[in-house]
């Protein structure tokens, strides 16, 4: 499928800051956005085709703001979150590629950490998977191999959902080869870019989380 039709970018309502890379990834995105997600829209100069959601967190001139977007309107007491939602009316519309776009950060940390297990269990799936703030991306890790265009300098950690088998690292100043990571380990925390980053798994679960224009690694 082309890129506009198989990537979908869900508007979330963590923290997201308008930098070059943010830009280059939701470019050719359809979009849709998740209640308060929709703040986002704006300053991203998009119009989401859906707006799913309680609205519980959207005030009223944002509501005035798309009066022409498909609002899909839950009540409050749902078995979903709006994310979760709205990455379901994603796929359902071909989504292959997924852009979690607020997901990381803001006042809810219980929706920032259900987006990063929710982002693995998809990607065991098979989607492709990335969740951003602009400033901080995530990936998930799942038995295959990535690699992450990430610049000289900036840092990077592998947080483990479970224990980890054939963990290897390559191209940063610590690599790992074939590596056993007991579950909980912080042995992969903080580790430095050189350039693109080629990570493999054996078995097990984890989230590659950058951060770009961290360069304090250099």
């Amino acid at each position: 499928m082309p890129m506009s039709q198989s990537t979908f970018t869900i508007l979330l309502g963590g923290e997201l800051s308008l930098t070059e890379r943010l830009r280059r990834a939701i470019g050719g995105s359809r979009f849709i956005a998740a209640d308060g997600g929709m703040r986002h829209a704006a300053a991203l100069g998009v119009t989401p085709e859906l707006w799913v959601g309680d609205f519980d967190s959207t005030p009223a001139d944002l509501e005035g703001a798309f009066p022409d977007v498909p609002k899909q309107p839950y009540p409050v007491a749902k078995a979903a979150t709006d994310g979760e939602i709205a990455v379901s009316e994603a796929i359902a519309r071909g989504a292959r590629r997924l852009i979690l776009a607020g997901a990381l950060g803001g006042e809810r940390s219980d929706h920032a950490l259900q987006h990063l297990l929710s982002a693995v269990s998809l990607a065991e799936e098979g989607f492709d998977m990335l969740l951003t703030s602009g400033k901080e991306e995530a990936v998930p890790l799942v038995a295959g191999a990535i690699e992450l265009d990430l610049p000289k300098g900036s840092l990077f950690s592998v947080l483990g959902f479970s224990a980890l088998t054939g963990l290897s690292i390559e191209n940063a100043h610590y690599p790992l080869s074939d590596f056993h990571l007991p579950f909980g380990s912080s042995r992969p925390i903080s580790n430095v870019a050189q350039g693109a980053v080629r990570f493999s798994l054996g078995s097990g679960r984890a989230i590659v989380l950058a951060r770009p224009y961290d360069l304090s690694g250099v």
